[in-house]
């Protein structure tokens, strides 16, 4: 894991280090001489590995850097913005997951069926089409034309709302956005789901289950879902990075304030500082997420050995 880090955070900071221009040089309102003292104040003036260096030195003691374009330190940004794309991220994904399971559990024992068959061409459906269209699409029918829903933002537009208030006005803006991630993310993880449970309702072990007498539901959820589940432990690592990454484009539909449009909103700004400390933060959960996988496994097959 530190071997990858290292390597990660080398090639994360010469890769934005070495990307032509920056903050200052992009900024028309400053004279030469203010640009050339600022890149001495921030050090850019400096080699690159001197100044990547340094910026490791910091980071070992969480210190990611300053956003000139925010006026801000990186992690004090990242605190501001992060749990609010955690807070779509995280209930989207329990819902993903949940109607993933279950549908792809019940397409799997009656596969074939109509029932199957709609969910098959729901599933292609949710795939094939684009995440701006399915959210702008949203939009028109839920927000304008039946106003069931905010347009978009976190809260009311000038709302003064605390305690309970404040929840429910949060809870009522962020039903569209997780409407579209959990549409997003359903359609081929319910996929995955049927495939494996249809492999592995046709294991002798599932058949003996059923001979010795046992409920269907108990051979299905307790017999066959466990193992079937095996195989998206790997997914499990993945999905801990996208707790905190924030979806790029959800998040800019719906002007959510997360770390998705905190993060492109930094490119046309070329605020490299916050750019290559998420970069770096994506980088660290995906190493641990992929940790996380391993003890999973560990956890839910005895016969796996951790060395």
């Amino acid at each position: 894991m530190a071997a990858i880090l290292l390597a990660a955070s080398l090639l994360i900071f010469c890769l934005y280090a070495l990307t032509p221009g920056d903050f200052i040089s992009g900024n028309i309102k400053l004279s030469p001489e203010r640009k050339a003292e600022l890149r001495e104040i921030y050090g850019l003036n400096r080699p690159v590995l001197e100044r990547y260096a340094i910026w490791m030195k910091n980071a070992f003691h969480g210190d990611f850097g300053y956003s000139l374009a925010q006026q801000k330190p990186v992690l004090a940004l990242f605190n501001d913005y992060i749990w609010n794309s955690f807070l779509l991220a995280a209930v989207s994904t329990f819902l993903t997951w949940f109607i993933a399971v279950v549908v792809g559990v019940v397409s799997a024992y009656k596969q074939y069926s109509w029932f199957d068959t709609l969910v098959l061409v729901l599933i292609f459906a949710a795939m094939s089409l684009p995440s701006f269209f399915i959210g702008l699409f949203l939009i028109k029918i839920l927000a304008v034309d039946f106003k069931w829903l905010p347009p978009g933002g976190m809260i009311t537009t000038g709302s003064n709302a605390t305690g309970l208030v404040y929840v429910k006005e949060v809870i009522h803006h962020m039903t569209l956005p997780v409407i579209v991630m959990t549409v997003l993310g359903v359609g081929s993880l319910t996929r995955y789901f049927r495939t494996n449970m249809i492999d592995v309702i046709k294991q002798d072990y599932i058949r003996t289950a059923r001979a010795k007498g046992l409920k269907e539901s108990k051979v299905l959820y307790r017999h066959a879902l466990r193992n079937a589940l095996l195989p998206a432990i790997t997914l499990v690592g993945f999905e801990l990075p996208a707790l905190f990454g924030g979806s790029l484009i959800i998040e800019k539909i719906f002007n959510w304030p997360g770390i998705g449009q905190l993060y492109m909103s930094s490119f046309s700004l070329r605020d490299y500082p916050l750019l290559m400390g998420f970069t770096m933060l994506i980088a660290i959960l995906t190493v641990l997420g992929t940790l996380l996988s391993d003890m999973l496994y560990r956890a839910a097959d005895p016969r796996v050995r951790l060395h």
